[in-house]
């Protein structure tokens, strides 16, 4: 799927609830089911700056596309990363730097997020962005 499509899934994913509390749950679950990320990679690199709770995003290069994992010791911030590595996972750099994760907006996160996790997701969004952009100049040098 392309960073658009999966977007929109996640977009129908959540028109479903009316409520917001609602929606933080469903949030919640999704965190609930990410895998635990392997202990080595839960390391000072991975940890994201900016975020109240820890953070931890992994990136791998394989096959000009890049692969993310994520956890996190709070279950909503874990949702949330996984959402964005949801959107992002499995992209080339390019798609990554020219694709903005504007299901954010649309399901008007930042306003019903704390100031901190707001800040946090846009700390997450910041380094998978800067991850491509590191692949990228990677790959054009060699």
């Amino acid at each position: 799927m392309t960073i658009e499509e999966v977007q929109q899934q996640i977009v129908e994913e959540f028109s479903v609830f009316t409520d917001w509390m609602d929606k933080y749950g469903y949030i919640i679950e999704l965190g609930k089911d990410v895998p635990e990320l392997d202990r080595q990679y839960k390391n000072k690199q991975n940890l994201i700056q900016g975020c109240q709770s820890q953070v931890w995003l992994h990136a791998e290069f394989r096959e000009g596309k890049i692969y993310f994992q994520t956890d996190s010791d709070a279950i909503l911030t874990k949702g949330l990363a996984y959402m964005l590595v949801k959107v992002y996972n499995g992209q080339t750099p390019d798609d990554i730097l020219n694709h903005e994760p504007w299901f954010i907006e649309k399901l008007d996160l930042q306003h019903h997020l704390s100031p901190t996790r707001a800040n946090g997701l846009s700390s997450m969004v910041k380094q998978i962005k800067l991850y491509a952009l590191a692949y990228k100049t990677k790959q054009e040098l060699q």
